[in-house]
């Protein structure tokens, strides 16, 4: 039987996991710019501190794992029978694979709370893993690269959040739009609308406009039972303007007497203000109020990140979490952040040819084996030139030299060297630049010089 992959995951080349190294290298340098410590967590956590934080369809795309030993021996035969695997869970999983790395931050949070200072700001790059069904740019075990902010309801926060994600795509050279919105505005729109009791089917069904456009949204909330009174009040929401501020003038008319939907209008009005006036276009900053983002905690701010050159879905997101970890028992500690997706940024980067051709680290000295004792003189200069940091290698086998040059040219190393018996007598080396053909001898002293 042939070995195969699980779905949805995948194996990572050489060339691979240097390309995905320099975007976490650029992510990581600028969370660091902006003040943000490292963080890393366990990759399973308490099934009981992930469920019911990412809403219905979120808890069951985690992934449960099963008790060690005999997990079937503590279930109950009428659960078995009756196939309830909601009652089953509970007995045969305790733990569960992380599904983001913002839930297990609160959770951190709220256990380690009395010895931080606040505002607490890490940065955490981990795998997470959804059962999700696999397609492109969507996979079962991904990376996440998060920033995250505690103990601060200051809206500098989310202008300083929009800053670090232009600026990061600005040097991956990914060209992007930064779409964004606020959860109170949302609420507002429910409480506009007379459906504030049914606000997650109303913003899931919205989240999903630019898969389903405007026909699938009402169709989907028609079948959550919210009335067509209801919907032809919110059909201004598929019709907005270009200018930001404008179609927040229009929302500040409409929810007049509406104190959240205002706060939220308030809040948007003040972070997309002032990132215009720090020079930030409007092409690349955008209010989407049809954004949702079908997750349960947030509740201000929302950021979604698309690229402008290629098909391929939000490449980062994230947003205010004010109430996260009361859920740990642990209250008034607010909370924002957001999430690159490094993987679908790969994609991205990898379709548009965006990788500078630097990214690939490659040996840069071959030297060819010509016996024993060659072999040994060859390794005392190879360990020179590592100490000195550069990357060097001795063919393993005294083989053929076309071997040995077909083995360095599909490696990609471009310089063989040649230290035979009567290099080492003369003190001297060959090297041979294998791209240009060109060749030269230097004296031991002068090459390593």
């Amino acid at each position: 039987m042939k070995p195969s992959l699980a779905k949805g995951t995948r194996d990572f080349s050489a060339e691979e996991v240097y390309r995905r190294k320099f975007i976490i290298n650029v992510l990581q340098k600028n969370f660091e710019l902006f003040g943000f410590q490292p963080l890393e967590t366990p990759s399973f956590e308490n099934l009981s501190t992930l469920t019911g934080k990412y809403g219905e369809e979120g808890d069951r795309l985690i992934f449960k794992i099963l008790n060690s030993g005999d997990y079937a021996s503590k279930t109950k035969d009428e659960d078995w029978s009756a196939k309830n695997s909601q009652k089953l869970i509970s007995q045969i999983s305790e733990k569960a694979l992380r599904y983001d790395l913002t839930v297990p931050f609160a959770r951190y949070v709220a256990m380690n709370h009395g010895q931080m200072t606040f505002p607490f700001k890490r940065y955490q790059i981990q795998p997470v893993w959804r059962a999700d069904r696999p397609q492109k740019g969507r996979f079962r075990e991904f990376y996440q690269c998060d920033a995250d902010v505690v103990g601060s309801v200051s809206l500098w926060q989310e202008i300083e959040l929009v800053q670090l994600y232009l600026k990061s795509f600005a040097e991956l050279k990914v060209n992007v739009v930064l779409h964004l919105n606020n959860r109170k505005i949302l609420s507002g729109l429910a409480e506009f609308a007379g459906i504030s009791d049914q606000l997650i089917d109303f913003t899931v069904a919205l989240d999903k406009l630019d898969k389903i456009g405007k026909e699938g949204v009402v169709k989907e909330l028609l079948e959550k039972n919210i009335s067509q009174d209801s919907i032809d009040k919110l059909d201004f929401l598929f019709n907005q303007s270009e200018k930001a501020l404008e179609n927040l003038a229009q929302l500040k008319e409409k929810f007049q007497g509406n104190e959240i939907g205002t706060a939220g209008v308030e809040e948007l009005e003040f972070v997309l203000t002032k990132s215009f006036e720090l020079g930030i276009s409007e092409e690349s900053l955008k209010f989407d109020i049809t954004l949702a983002r079908g997750l349960d905690y947030y509740t201000g701010a929302i950021f979604e990140v698309k690229a402008t050159d290629v098909a391929m879905g939000s490449i980062g997101g994230g947003g205010r979490y004010d109430n996260l970890t009361e859920v740990f028992g642990v209250k008034n500690i607010p909370g924002i952040g957001i999430s690159f997706g490094l993987d679908r940024i790969y994609l991205v980067m990898e379709e548009l040819g965006l990788f500078p051709e630097d990214s690939v680290n490659v040996v840069q000295y071959l030297f060819a084996n010509y016996g024993e004792n060659e072999s040994l003189a060859a390794m005392k200069v190879i360990g020179q030139l590592r100490t000195k940091g550069i990357s060097a290698e001795l063919y393993p086998e005294s083989a053929k030299l076309k071997k040995q040059f077909t083995y360095a040219e599909k490696k990609g190393i471009p310089n063989l060297v040649f230290y035979g018996e009567q290099e080492i007598s003369d003190g001297k080396i060959t090297i041979k630049n294998l791209k240009t053909g060109e060749q030269i001898i230097q004296m031991v002293e002068e090459f390593l010089d």
